[in-house]
């Protein structure tokens, strides 16, 4: 009898063979990455609708109480107390931020921005995304009280995007959704970019010395081959309290301590096989129970580093930045009271300058970007018909989680803060809406 297929070892009783390995080429990480996202975005639905309920009901009351409980650590004289919203959204959208910095690292190494001409497309769209949205809000809201937040209808929120192009299935090809997350990854960095910039305090250097000490900390422990995550938390500490400190918003800690992690891998799969059948040797012969350990250990550091500790960090954090700590914040930040948003004079363009700027900025800045990039040379995907870049445009005008939090940074709470989140929510409801009937009116189904 011939030997079965090596491959075919794992196989379950029953299974198809052909569907089994179709299924483990679609449980790819790119797809992995997109199925979390995708499942992510439907709790992120819940959580707005929840605190959006929660807000607007007689239980209001308790929805402010709970956001302002007070919570830190106190040592004698010394104390360091903040608001339950202050560590949501400075404490732990920290690590949010973190695993955006991992996700840039990695596209940069290997993934769609590692070659220039395939990041020419994502990087052109991602530009007209948002510097179209961005114009049109300017251009409603100069010198007007709300100037301050052109930066919100610049953003993508990853998670809702992928979560519309999931539900139109079949419809929509694997090179849309690859050309979505690039998209994203550079709207990622772009506003990063903005919060550092723009929406930050008064630069105190002394903390940016701090800040400066912790990123030399985290690049020395690189250098002299320090692998465990956890060894990394006090540089990366020193980081988010320098940049506190400073006046820079603590968050973009997560971003630089993603940038400095390891993208290339110890052992890779090749030095994980040979470790492995190394010490797996005779070792059914061991008797000395030290020597046993010591293989075993050998055995797990090989394992551990089979990947890169960028890619190991991502595929752990991932499932709890987006299903823990994206919906507590969304939680946290969309309870818009109706009563308190000002659909009034410079209110009303604030409204208008978000939702037309997410709604009809991002579309058009995208599909205009990537069409001239086309025109230009840049590598556009066969697959990629104009109706598929239109879609892409039009989903990329959801933008609610780093809106949200841009919103926070602009406006201090009062009637524009509640303005701006009304219109966050209703442009990107817009975005939704649109994005599900473009898709199912102008894509066909491969399936």
């Amino acid at each position: 009898m011939d030997s079965p297929d090596r491959r075919d070892r794992n196989l379950p009783p029953g299974a198809w063979k052909p569907a089994r390995h179709a299924a483990e080429r679609l449980f790819s990480p790119l797809q992995r990455f997109l199925a979390v996202e995708a499942a992510s975005g439907l709790l992120l639905v819940a959580a707005a609708a929840v605190a959006l309920v929660w807000a607007n009901s007689a239980w209001r009351g308790s929805y402010e109480q709970l956001w302002h409980a007070p919570l830190g650590l106190r040592i004698g004289d010394w104390s360091f107390v903040r608001p339950l919203h202050f560590w949501v959204n400075d404490g732990l959208m920290t690590i949010f931020f973190f695993v955006v910095g991992l996700e840039i690292r990695r596209e940069s190494h290997e993934g769609e921005l590692a070659d220039l001409r395939r990041a020419a497309l994502p990087l052109a769209a991602a530009l007209g995304g948002m510097l179209v949205p961005a114009g049109i809000f300017a251009a409603l809201n100069a010198g007007r009280a709300g100037s301050a937040g052109w930066g919100i209808p610049m953003a993508t929120d990853i998670a809702f995007a992928v979560g519309v192009l999931t539900l139109l299935g079949s419809r929509v090809p694997p090179s849309l959704r690859v050309l979505l997350l690039a998209l994203a990854v550079i709207d990622d960095i772009g506003a990063i970019v903005v919060i550092a910039v723009f929406y930050s305090g008064g630069i105190e250097v002394w903390g940016l010395l701090v800040v400066a000490a912790g990123i030399g900390a985290a690049l020395l422990f690189r250098a002299i081959g320090v692998r465990p995550p956890v060894a990394y938390l006090a540089p990366g500490a020193m980081i988010w309290a320098g940049l506190l400190a400073a006046g820079v918003h603590p968050t973009l800690a997560g971003v630089l301590l993603g940038l400095a992690t390891p993208v290339r891998s110890w052992f890779g799969a090749a030095g994980f096989a040979a470790a492995t059948h190394e010490h797996l040797g005779g070792i059914e012969e061991t008797a000395d129970r030290d020597a046993l350990r010591d293989r075993l250990a050998a055995i797990e550091t090989a394992r551990r580093e089979a990947v890169s500790p960028a890619e190991r960090l991502q595929h752990v954090l991932h499932p709890w930045v987006a299903f823990g700590i994206m919906p507590l914040f969304a939680l946290a930040n969309a309870g818009v009271a109706m009563g308190g948003a000002d659909l009034a004079g410079d209110g009303l363009f604030l409204f208008l300058g978000i939702v037309l700027g997410l709604a009809l900025g991002k579309p058009l800045g995208i599909f205009a970007a990537c069409a001239l990039a086309s025109a230009s040379g840049a590598v556009r995907p066969s697959t990629a018909s104009h109706r598929g870049l239109a879609l892409v445009g039009i989903v990329g005008g959801i933008g609610f989680t780093m809106s949200l939090f841009i919103a926070q940074l602009a406006f201090p709470p009062g009637p524009l803060l509640d303005t701006a989140k009304l219109a966050i929510l209703v442009g990107s409801a817009a975005a939704i809406a649109a994005g599900l009937i473009t898709g199912f009116c102008t894509q066909r189904s491969t399936g």
